[in-house]
């Protein structure tokens, strides 16, 4: 009996924690930061798009601040396109990534080993030509200094050797237009994927929200 009323103890704790975080969760992301940012007149374009389960920065692949075939390469996809105008950087857990292009994809291991804030992370880079303003991609025009910041930020996350970002051999790629770099850092229940994108507005002095682990918690500041 004492076992049993244990076991029920522990998982009323489990049960109250997971509710006050998944509450804290959704409140502290409905918060706004930046809200003060002034659209340019003139500007850089990005994106930010998500699949459901990732939030990527879309940015140029090149303009006079920054040329990213310095630092990635369109050849390490499997099928390059040269004539791709821009490419979307998102972080996250290395083995979330390479096993999790979907929400249908997920496994209850693997998204343990994400949680645990152990594993290694990585950078997906994908290509595009054009991309399209819907409910999951909204486009920010920003001004050239805050381009800059956000430049720094993304180049920071980035493992580089030789001055360029480590390619992760693969064929876990979503398509054939993109491929994975290592990264710095370590995903965790706290800071996620969305929260590294999130984080990346907010360097930039984008609207943002103070603190999320979800895409919904920033797309909700661009609606």
């Amino acid at each position: 009996m004492k076992y049993i009323l244990k076991s029920l103890k522990i998982i009323g704790y489990l049960l109250l924690f997971l509710v006050s975080y998944a509450a804290i969760v959704t409140l502290i992301s409905k918060i706004t930061v930046n809200s003060d940012c002034v659209k340019p007149n003139q500007g850089v374009t990005i994106y930010i798009k998500s699949n459901g389960v990732h939030t990527d920065i879309v940015v140029p692949v090149k303009n006079n601040i920054k040329n990213w075939n310095e630092v990635i390469s369109i050849n390490h996809t499997q099928q390059p396109d040269t004539t791709a105008q821009y490419v979307g950087l998102g972080w996250g857990d290395k083995g979330f990534y390479l096993d999790t292009p979907t929400w249908a994809d997920l496994k209850v291991s693997t998204a343990l080993k994400a949680v645990s804030g152990f594993n290694t992370t990585a950078i997906h880079a994908t290509f595009y030509k054009k991309l399209q303003e819907n409910q999951n991609c909204k486009k920010v025009v920003m001004s050239t200094n805050d381009y800059e910041k956000l430049v720094l930020y993304i180049e920071d996350s980035f493992q580089i050797q030789r001055e360029k970002a480590l390619l992760i051999p693969t064929k876990s790629v979503y398509g054939t237009n993109d491929a994975f770099y290592e990264a710095k850092g370590h995903y965790s229940l706290f800071y996620t994927c969305n929260s590294w994108a999130n984080q990346a507005l907010k360097a930039a002095h984008q609207k943002a929200a103070l603190w999320t682990i979800s895409d919904t918690g920033i797309f909700c500041h661009y609606q």
